[in-house]
């Protein structure tokens, strides 16, 4: 693993992985103080026919309100994107497998890239850091800093969805994570001793 983070966000025509299709993907890259390098790419992808047709209404209102649905008919190919893509994380990250795929709920991303950009995920870590555990647990055990984290606009475009997930890592690095530089090693070694789970 090396300190750099691959946050990718797809906007797909549903969440079924045999009959929808990824329609934009875009993508920024980190250090770990979340400091984003470069300017990152945001593609348009123009999906077949059918998935347009089979698009759950729902999902047709959201694209539509976002604008995306009147950009497909000028988007790129799945190949091309994969490829903008790859090129802009290749940049930033010079080994495959030392990045991990970041984002909110990004379990699903990954599924879509696994299927539609494989070459892209496979240079992914296979680690993942999901800003929605996160804030999962922080509706557990910090209920204040979770009814107080920062509002959402990005209206389902991939680039602006990015730019929210990393604003809310920053908050709940902020408001939950022990401030830097974090307990002293000794410190460290007697929370981690009340732990340990017994040898079965």
């Amino acid at each position: 693993m090396n300190d750099r983070m691959v946050w990718i966000d797809c906007e797909m025509t549903g969440l079924s992985l045999t009959d929808d299709a990824l329609i934009e993907v875009a993508a920024l890259v980190t250090d770990s103080e979340l400091n984003v390098l470069g300017e990152g790419v945001d593609i348009v992808i123009r999906p077949p026919d059918a998935a347009l047709e089979t698009m759950p209404e729902v999902v047709r209102t959201m694209h539509t309100a976002s604008g995306l649905l009147d950009e497909l008919a000028g988007g790129t190919t799945l190949a091309d994107a994969e490829e903008q893509v790859l090129a802009y994380v290749r940049e930033h990250v010079k080994e495959p497998r030392k990045a991990p795929l970041c984002g909110n709920s990004v379990g699903t991303d990954r599924g879509f890239l696994a299927r539609d950009m494989r070459t892209l995920e496979e240079y992914l870590h296979y680690r993942i850091v999901d800003v929605s555990s996160v804030k999962e647990l922080a509706r557990r055990w910090y209920p204040r800093a979770y009814f107080n984290s920062p509002d959402k606009n990005g209206n389902h475009r991939a680039l602006a969805d990015i730019r929210e997930s990393i604003a809310e890592l920053r908050y709940y690095r902020e408001a939950i994570f022990v401030p830097q530089p974090g307990p002293d090693s000794e410190t460290a070694r007697t929370i981690a001793a009340k732990h340990v789970l017994p040898a079965e």
